[in-house]
């Protein structure tokens, strides 16, 4: 399905080079900003209190914010959860206060801002009360760490197996280029980067590498099927021809995204940030980084092609 075809190939190799510099200097940033900012983890990592609260009516949440940040808890976390009328309530972990008295601090607290807002009727009701030790964020941390390396392998697997190993490196690349410049720009705004953040990011490594992956194999058929064309000749081609699939692929996945964006609220907004930066990565890497570097590394028509070799007649 298209819905138009380029008739003349777009030279994007003529300016490979300036795409490349570009992308360097992106990560570059992306990795200084990560050195020097490190990310602003949730209290799945760092540990911390999770609580559920239900009101009778839609509560004021910067209001409750505000309450709570005045009774001492620092960067307390406020959001609608399910409904307007149902919120949860992050709480970092902190020293000098005990585990099971904070569960009693933060209601006391609620209870000061829905008297002092919305009258003694609306007082809130506990529904859930999870805690998150340090000691399980770091796990957490760790498992994900993990996560990410196998996937990352794996790929770079599939990828050498199913083509060749300029293929996989070059794929490799262009993915981390987009992990990295998503971590940046979570390190940057410092947004709070949860594990639905780090589910995101490991969609994002298998979304981009299937665009490699599309244009790679019209890549390899190019040079089966067209003769006299030189390396950045083809991967101009195979760009090209998968350009009206990629904006359909890419153009659905984004609508959908930009629906949980808008009118997925607070519990959605990162994971959604996160896919949509992904996304916008991985057209341009899988494109303008992943291509050139093939394309650098030394790929030709003869490691898909193989020579016919002439049988010798036998001898009477």
């Amino acid at each position: 399905m298209e819905f138009f075809r380029i008739r003349k190939d777009i030279p994007f190799m003529r300016h490979a080079l300036v795409f490349n510099i570009v992308s360097l200097i992106t990560f570059l940033l992306a990795v200084f900003f990560l050195a020097t900012k490190g990310l602003h983890f949730s209290i799945e990592f760092t540990g911390g209190t999770l609580m559920e609260v239900g009101y009778a009516q839609a509560p004021d949440l910067q209001q409750i914010r505000k309450q709570l940040e005045g009774d001492g808890f620092a960067d307390p976390q406020v959001q609608n959860f399910g409904s307007s009328r149902d919120v949860l309530i992050r709480v970092p972990l902190t020293k000098d206060t005990e585990t099971s008295k904070i569960g009693e601090r933060v209601m006391a607290s609620l209870a000061k801002a829905s008297g002092g807002t919305q009258g003694a009727g609306a007082a809130p009701e506990l529904k859930r009360v999870e805690f998150v030790g340090p000691q399980v964020g770091k796990e957490l941390a760790e498992d994900g760490a993990l996560a990410l390396l196998l996937v990352i392998v794996g790929i770079m697997l599939y990828l050498a197996m199913r083509f060749e190993w300029r293929f996989a490196v070059s794929a490799i690349i262009a993915n981390m280029h987009d992990v990295v410049i998503i971590l940046g720009f979570f390190s940057f705004f410092q947004w709070e980067f949860s594990l639905p953040v780090l589910a995101a990011v490991l969609a994002v490594l298998g979304y981009s590498v299937n665009e490699s992956v599309v244009v790679f194999d019209r890549v390899r058929e190019t040079f089966k099927k067209k003769r006299g064309l030189t390396t950045p000749q083809v991967l101009d081609h195979a760009i090209t021809s998968t350009i009206s699939r990629t904006i359909i692929t890419h153009g659905s996945t984004q609508m959908m995204v930009t629906s949980m964006l808008i009118f997925g609220g607070a519990a959605l907004h990162y994971f959604a940030l996160a896919l949509t930066i992904g996304i916008c990565f991985g057209i341009y890497s899988s494109v303008l980084v992943a291509s050139p570097l093939v394309m650098w590394l030394g790929v030709s028509r003869e490691q898909f092609v193989k020579a016919k070799v002439e049988k010798q007649e036998a001898v009477v």
